[in-house]
């Protein structure tokens, strides 16, 4: 197939979807719909924000295992913060104009939507424009062939006068209560803590759905550890096994990228990943997407090439997933940050950051070792990945989502609209209500609340008929094989959580 074609056949599934995930009630927008809307910003609607809870708690569950403890900084920050973090100087991205309408585009988001597997550098941005005569998607006319930096801070006005900016990211303030740490944690390094919480940029002209917002929610994690103890790092040992897909910078020459697989111990000893305390931080990071349900084969590690990675950066992988929309994607970000930012608050706002390494006897300024995502775009990913047209019975469109992260985990039916059948089923949804998302549902014929069901994602339904009154037994249904069984309702709680765990199948 052309390129043109497949840009038209991701267009129109770009469309199906959104449509779908609009009347489902997973996200509205763009929001404030009865204003017409601003690009960048969206509403999740009661499935969506369902699905987010899930998406939030599992990531917290798995930082929290590993011994991350969370906290929450405010979201504004005076403009001191941003001088010193370098994000006022480089936080921006490649924007490009339109000679006729004026429209402004970020230049290489034109190129991922155009050709979303190739492999590119920012130096070949206006190249590859040119050479492939690229038009303004608002008019059709061409660009004028200048890249200029946008900067991505939102600046506003605290008080009367005090200059600040809503953080561009969560990392940034995260670092900031580092002297509170290290009292917290008793001056023992390494530590972990993770923040869950909303970040604010100013895109170009964010036209990619939730995978570029202008407010979104931010998930990262850092870890503080002396720089002599990175290749010391005993965690490695739980995590060395796992088998990635990976792409090393060295192998990132032609226009289209291919992984190969290796376990972590594998990139650890050919070099690609330069400590063992980095290492755990990639492994960790893979691990829970694999463990949230995103499939092996449609998941891959990339390493930061040297003219894109961050001036500071010590090393930086990228974890990619394949989209239906857009194909291969950044998700998540790890980077191995050295002491650049800590160093850079100790110097701005004159404070030692330099505390005692009982191994060396020295006093040193710890090293920062980072996973940070945004959360809307692994849920997007979730939305685009499980979202499937084709048929299971009737030719509807259909959410197989994994059970442990489906918004509503079941739906309790009466098989007709009966008093005495809808009484027993009321029975049912009052015991599992308090456990699970469930949703009782009693309108229209049984097939048809199959369909809406499966069109939410949820994985199981629960059918109450007349044998139900006779021996106390109701029908599971399987959303994906459409098997059912019978299940006496005094094991149903226990039967209903090993199905969402996967330990048991219809």
């Amino acid at each position: 197939m052309d390129k043109k074609n497949n840009k038209k056949d991701k267009q129109k599934l770009m469309q199906d979807l959104m449509e779908f995930l609009q009347n489902k009630g997973f996200i509205w927008g763009p929001s404030p719909e009865i204003y017409g809307g601003l690009a960048g910003f969206y509403t999740y609607a009661p499935l969506g924000k369902l699905l987010k809870n899930n998406v939030e708690d599992f990531i917290r569950k798995k930082f929290q295992s590993e011994d991350f403890w969370e906290v929450e900084t405010p979201i504004i920050q005076p403009e001191i913060v941003w001088k010193a973090s370098g994000h006022l100087a480089s936080f921006s991205d490649p924007m490009i104009e339109c000679s006729k309408c004026g429209s402004f585009f970020r230049a290489d988001s034109l190129i991922e939507e155009n050709f979303s597997d190739l492999n590119f550098k920012q130096d070949d941005i206006l190249k590859i424009i040119k050479d492939n005569n690229l038009k303004c998607p608002s008019c059709g006319s061409n660009f004028i062939m200048e890249i200029k930096n946008h900067s991505l801070m939102m600046p506003l006005t605290v008080g009367i006068d005090r200059k600040a900016f809503p953080r561009g990211e969560t990392a940034t303030t995260t670092y900031l209560p580092f002297k509170r740490y290290v009292d917290f944690f008793r001056s023992k390094i390494p530590f972990g803590v993770f923040q869950i919480g909303k970040a604010f940029r100013n895109e170009i002209s964010p036209r990619q759905l939730m995978m570029r917002l202008r407010e979104f929610t931010q998930a990262e994690a850092q870890l503080f550890i002396f720089k002599e103890d990175k290749d010391k790092f005993e965690k490695f040992n739980n995590f060395k096994d796992v088998k990635v897909n990976a792409i090393a910078k060295d192998a990132q020459k032609g226009d289209t990228l291919v992984s190969k697989k290796y376990t972590i111990e594998d990139l650890y000893k050919n070099k690609h990943l330069k400590n063992k305390a980095y290492a755990y931080c990639v492994a960790l990071a893979y691990n829970m997407f694999l463990d949230l349900g995103f499939p092996v084969d449609r998941i891959r590690l990339r390493q930061h090439t040297d003219d894109e990675k961050a001036f500071y950066a010590e090393d930086a992988w990228d974890i990619e997933f394949k989209l239906q929309s857009f194909g291969w994607y950044e998700i998540v970000g790890i980077h191995d940050r050295i002491d650049y930012d800590l160093k850079q608050h100790s110097k701005f706002a004159k404070q030692n950051f330099e505390i005692l390494n009982e191994s060396t006897g020295k006093k040193e300024i710890p090293h920062i070792l980072e996973i940070a995502f945004g959360v809307d775009r692994p849920i997007f990913a979730l939305l685009d990945m499980f979202y499937e047209s084709k048929n299971i019975s009737e030719g509807k469109n259909v959410f197989v989502i994994p059970a442990k992260i489906a918004p509503v985990k079941a739906a309790v039916f009466p098989l007709m609209k009966k008093p005495e059948l809808i009484a027993k089923a009321k029975e049912v949804y009052n015991l599992l209500k308090d456990c699970y998302n469930i949703r009782y549902d009693e309108a229209g014929s049984i097939g048809k609340r199959y369909l809406r069901e499966g069109e939410s994602g949820t994985p199981f339904c629960i059918t109450i008929d007349y044998d139900t009154l006779e021996d106390n037994t109701v029908t599971v249904r399987d959303r994906d094989t459409e098997k059912q069984v019978r299940v006496k309702i005094a094991d149903l709680m226990n039967f209903v959580y090993e199905l969402i765990l996967g330990v048991k199948k219809i």
